[in-house]
């Protein structure tokens, strides 16, 4: 909870900072940048740690980085000291997030793992819907400093409770060393391009963002050729070959393509077409990750009895009936209810859909690449989520503001209902009890 709130706490606070430190608003938004770079930097390569040594210890080391870092964040006397506490904080972050999911795999029976990965996207969904709220509740009595050192408390007592109770891996016969090249690789890799292209959401130069990318992906053939030799590697080219893997991470991607293009582009609906004010418009976001939250358990229970893909697949299609449902709202007069049933029921599918989908990608891996598996699929949300951003303001940039929410909205229909076929395309292929026996 503590790594998705640091993202919403600090959106809310960066007009404060950028005042308290004397730059500009778009100077201010590196504060969210460099923690979301170093997350996306280090996943897999700490996720390969993870497989390799240990899941508790990866956590544990993450949950201590995490807590100091908040507090060197509270103690930040200037920007730049900031910026370095708040990429140690990323570092802290991405340790845990790397090994999340394999711990839980750790931790719940076969038979009920889904459960498991919905209480963690149940979590996300709490951390999302309360962050903003906890953060204006925090600025109406306090300064920006208690954003981060509320995370010392709660950062100490995960330590001890992480270090009493969670599980040690598996044994294993051998245990390769970790690859620092493709360590160095895949942090050159994602680190470019995912720069480049929040800098392309900032309206940076075209020219270098355009470089930038381009070196990246050169690199990124060098580092796929690397893997190609390994058996366990850090990019999981060999989880690849596994089709139900591969379809998974894809609809995967697809959704959070989805979910961005929505979330981002609806506030602009209810605020500059419906002329509803910021606290409305912040409280009418909130049914879809209650929503999501209240869906999730219900969702792994049922298909811990009937088929995933069959039930992402449905729920992708409530999620576009939701976002339809957005289209056809009159310009005016349109009450509060009226948007929150439907954007609950966005919420709804969406739910529907995150958690089967998240069952089938890491069950159908062997339990020795869980780390890998869960890695991907964090990586494949950075992935879908930074795309969905980048097309929204690319979105906004050559239409006008009449058009461009529901230019946004055809297209999040559009990538949804793609998950949805590539969904449905996994459903005569899983069952989940022949998974489970297989493992």
């Amino acid at each position: 909870m503590m790594t998705v709130l640091d993202v919403t706490l600090v959106n809310v606070a960066l007009p404060v900072m950028s005042d308290k430190f004397g730059i500009s608003d778009s100077y201010s938004v590196w504060i969210v940048t460099i923690y979301q770079l170093a997350i996306t930097m280090l996943l897999l390569p700490l996720s390969s740690v993870g497989d390799l040594y240990s899941y508790r210890r990866n956590f544990l080391i993450g949950v201590a980085v995490f807590t100091f870092a908040s507090a060197l964040c509270a103690a930040s006397v200037s920007f730049s000291m900031l910026l370095v506490a708040r990429a140690l904080q990323g570092i802290g972050a991405a340790c845990v997030m790397s090994v999340n999911i394999a711990l839980t795999r750790l931790i719940y029976p076969r038979n009920i793992f889904g459960r498991g990965l919905a209480l963690n996207a149940m979590v996300i969904a709490i951390a999302t819907a309360a962050g903003p709220t906890i953060a204006g509740c925090i600025l109406s009595v306090a300064s920006w400093h208690w954003l981060f050192l509320i995370n010392v408390p709660f950062g100490i007592a995960a330590f001890f409770i992480g270090k009493k109770l969670l599980p040690q891996n598996p044994p294993k016969e051998h245990k390769p060393k970790f690859d620092w090249i493709s360590g160095i690789e895949n942090a050159i890799v994602f680190g470019l391009i995912f720069y480049a292209l929040g800098s392309f959401a900032r309206k940076g130069d075209l020219l270098t963002n355009s470089c930038l990318i381009g070196i990246g992906i050169i690199a990124g053939v060098f580092y796929v050729r690397r893997q190609r030799d390994k058996d366990s590697p850090m990019l999981p080219i060999d989880l690849f070959k596994i089709r139900l893997y591969s379809l998974s991470i894809a609809t995967s991607v697809c959704s959070f393509i989805a979910q961005n293009l929505a979330m981002i582009s609806l506030p602009f609906l209810f605020f500059n077409s419906l002329g509803f004010n910021e606290i409305t418009t912040g409280l009418l976001m909130t049914p879809w990750p209650l929503a999501t939250m209240i869906t999730s358990p219900i969702a792994a229970k049922f298909v811990e009895r009937h088929n995933p893909g069959v039930t992402a697949a449905v729920g992708m299609g409530v999620y576009v009936i939701g976002i339809a449902l957005m289209l056809l709202l009159p310009h005016s007069g349109v009450s509060e209810l009226n948007i929150a049933w439907r954007m609950a029921l966005c919420g709804i599918g969406f739910g529907l859909f995150q958690t089967p989908n998240n069952i089938v990608m890491v069950i159908a891996t062997p339990i020795k690449r869980t780390g890998g598996a869960g890695g991907m699929q964090s990586t494949a949300r950075l992935v879908g989520q930074t795309l969905g951003a980048t097309i929204v303001t690319l979105i906004f940039a050559v239409s006008s503001s009449h058009l461009s929410v529901k230019i946004c909205l055809y297209a999040a229909i559009g990538t949804a209902l793609l998950a949805c076929i590539l969904s449905m395309n996994r459903a005569g292929r899983i069952q989940t009890n022949d998974i489970i026996s297989k493992q």
